[in-house]
């Protein structure tokens, strides 16, 4: 494809997410904008604060046969995503979707293959690859000797319209699969060993969600060279606030925690620029001389490069232009998008059967 010739990009979902990548095509000099597609007044909102310049669409199908777009860009809610990327993809647009790739594994698979059938290129939403603290967060845990423990969670006190979101979201799916296939993410890449077991355990603490959900629910992850992984997420108005930031990796030469301390005191955990906080890292360094005194003082890490959640999806929306314009191999990305989702959808069948899950990837 021309590299002078701007990608005409329809935007499909106009809530937190959409409306950032939203904001990230219209500074592009690489997108132009055709259209903005909700079923509510967001894409009103939006349009507005990008100008009210956008055509608005209430009908995804109509919008996406009115503008033919060159890409869709798609942060609807999960049980969506599976429809709207294959027929994104078999009119021909190029496809960014949110994570998760879907809301079932057959699902996910069959979006790849679409954009294998068609190639067309599919970028899924994992906002912490395109972070340089946390690529750096888990370059230095490959220090760290094996097995690893990594320590991990996110929860957050909604209220307000953030929990209208999250009882939405919960429609769907369950915290620690929508927000847990990040950390699973990370938790394969700092292993680089073949998980084989989870086991996880969860509570409904509301009757204001589906009765076959829970809105708090923590994992563990066993992988082949011994490494194991634990994460947690809850939403809702009762969540802790002094729950909400743990980011650890520890090895046995030492370990490496993210550290934010500014994002984790505000009483915002349900803020998303506080997600991708990470303000410092902290090496410490296990080694020990004749008298069991450490050898190394530990580290701080500052890094300059401290982009915030805008930023980061400017970043995110660049590497999608990129892969377009220089048709790169997504396989790879691919495939690491649909093994996190199988690993968090089988913690999600461990919590409903209160047993341990063998994987099979």
């Amino acid at each position: 494809m021309n590299k002078n010739k701007k990608i005409r990009v329809l935007v499909v979902g106009c809530g937190n997410m959409g409306a950032s990548h939203a904001m990230s095509y219209h500074l592009s000099n690489g997108f132009d904008i055709c259209g903005l597609v909700s079923r509510g007044n967001s894409k009103v909102e939006l349009n507005k604060k990008l100008g009210g310049i956008y055509t608005l669409f209430n009908d995804f199908e109509t919008a996406l046969k009115e503008t033919q777009p060159d890409a869709v860009s798609i942060s609807t809610y999960p049980d969506t995503h599976e429809n709207y990327a294959i027929k994104a993809i078999e009119m021909g647009s190029h496809v960014f979707v949110e994570k998760p790739l879907a809301d079932t594994v057959a699902g996910a698979m069959r979006v790849a293959e679409a954009a294998k059938k068609y190639h067309k290129k599919l970028v899924v939403g994992y906002i912490l690859r395109y972070h340089p603290s946390w690529e750096r967060f888990i370059a230095l845990s490959h220090g760290l000797g094996k097995p690893l423990v990594m320590r991990m969670n996110l929860n957050q006190q909604s209220h307000g319209r953030m929990w209208d979101v999250h009882r939405n979201l919960m429609d769907s799916l369950s915290p620690i699969v929508d927000c847990g296939v990040h950390y699973i993410d990370v938790m394969c890449q700092m292993a680089r060993s073949k998980p084989v077991q989870v086991s996880a355990i969860g509570a409904r603490l509301s009757n204001d969600i589906p009765k076959d959900n829970y809105n708090y629910g923590q994992l563990q992850l066993r992988f082949e060279d011994g490494s194991i992984g634990w994460y947690e997420a809850g939403w809702g108005p009762m969540i802790s606030e002094t729950a909400f930031f743990i980011k650890d990796v520890i090895g046995p030469n030492g370990s490496v925690s993210i550290v934010a301390k500014k994002a984790s005191a505000t009483g915002n955990s349900d803020s998303v620029d506080a997600h991708t906080k990470t303000e410092s890292l902290h090496c410490h360094y296990a080694e020990l001389d004749e008298n069991n005194a450490f050898i190394k003082a530990d580290q701080w890490i500052d890094l300059e490069d401290e982009p915030d959640h805008q930023e980061l999806c400017n970043r995110e929306q660049a590497f999608f232009l990129k892969s377009i314009h220089e048709d790169l191999d997504l396989s790879e990305s691919i495939n690491d998008a649909i093994n996190s989702l199988r690993i968090a959808l089988a913690c999600d069948a461990s919590v409903k059967t209160g047993k341990p899950v063998e994987l099979s990837l």
